[in-house]
């Protein structure tokens, strides 16, 4: 039997949050629910009360001063106050299926899994939000990883070594146990206020040995309505940039301090933050740094480096 906590970032999510909240509670491995609300402007927070009163599985935390940081900073919250064997993740505003926790109950059987992710659905809320999605990410209804992996084959999959495997799954789908997650100090990079759910889950896949579950399929649903803010950000445009960098800074950062990361790697990697760095420039200072990087790193001349940091913003 699993024994699971779950974590939730509550902001300004009073229409969606008790869907999300009864989606976890139907399953019996759910032990606790751990709402964040993190100083909403609508009634969120008087609605984690009712339900933290109505049901001892849920916990109201807040952070210390009652403000907002963010959801990285609330699911550390979480992940320092939670109290069960296994971890998983849910948005307020997105919901579990029945069939959530079905692969954890048989792959964790095996010592060495130390967490399972799987495919996640989406679900249109409006008719404006539907619109925005689909002009950023085209015909997707089925967020997932090509084929099957485990282990390094995971983190391979995900930097982009691997190829056709996909480079991202989604953190509703994500169990791990605790105790790893602790072992090896993992959090969410509380700067990032997009893309933080990325950048933990790529470096979480180089620390634990994860392995794909149940991936043909959904195994919950994200809901897409008219305040996603990641469908907000226009592609290629200045705030894309600048947060894609701060994204691969962290990263960067990160991978400077990892021994057995491969040379190889590290330098894709790098190339990368330097390509987005470049990219948040304007005017003459973007070719001119471009163009001085490139005498020291020719390979940032290919296509898919140079792309990223000539393109105009719009």
């Amino acid at each position: 039997m699993l024994n699971i906590s779950v974590i939730i970032p509550v902001y300004n999510a009073e229409v969606f949050l008790e869907k999300a909240v009864n989606s976890a509670l139907q399953h019996d491995e759910v032990k606790e629910i751990l709402l964040i609300e993190d100083k909403s402007t609508d009634t969120s927070l008087e609605l984690c009360r009712k339900l933290a009163a109505e049901n001892s599985k849920i916990f109201l935390l807040q952070h210390p001063d009652k403000g907002n940081h963010g959801a990285g900073a609330s699911r550390n919250l979480g992940l320092e106050k939670a109290t069960q064997d296994f971890i998983a993740f849910l948005d307020a505003d997105d919901y579990y299926l029945p069939n959530r926790f079905e692969a954890e109950k048989e792959l964790f059987k095996d010592p060495k899994i130390e967490g399972v992710f799987g495919a996640i659905g989406t679900e249109f809320l409006s008719e404006k939000g539907k619109k925005e999605f689909q002009e950023k990410f085209k015909q997707v209804t089925l967020t997932t990883v090509k084929y099957p992996a485990e282990g390094a084959q995971v983190f391979e999959g995900l930097m982009g070594i691997r190829k056709g495997f996909g480079h991202f799954f989604h953190l509703n789908t994500l169990t791990v146990k605790a105790e790893n997650i602790k072992k090896n100090k993992l959090k969410f990079n509380e700067k990032l206020r997009i893309h933080q759910d990325t950048d933990f889950i790529v470096k979480m896949s180089y620390h634990l040995y994860l392995k794909s579950g149940i991936i043909d399929k959904a195994v919950a649903i994200r809901g897409v309505h008219d305040d996603n803010r990641i469908t907000k950000v226009k592609q290629y445009s200045s705030t894309y940039f600048r947060n894609m960098f701060l994204l691969y800074e962290s990263r960067y950062i990160w991978s400077k301090k990892q021994e057995k990361l491969s040379p190889v790697l590290k330098k894709t990697i790098k190339n990368r933050y330097i390509s987005y760095r470049i990219a948040t420039r304007t005017g003459f200072s973007k070719y001119f740094t471009y163009v001085t990087n490139s005498l020291f790193n020719p390979v940032l001349l290919k296509t898919r480096y140079r792309f990223v940091a000539l393109k105009k913003h719009l």
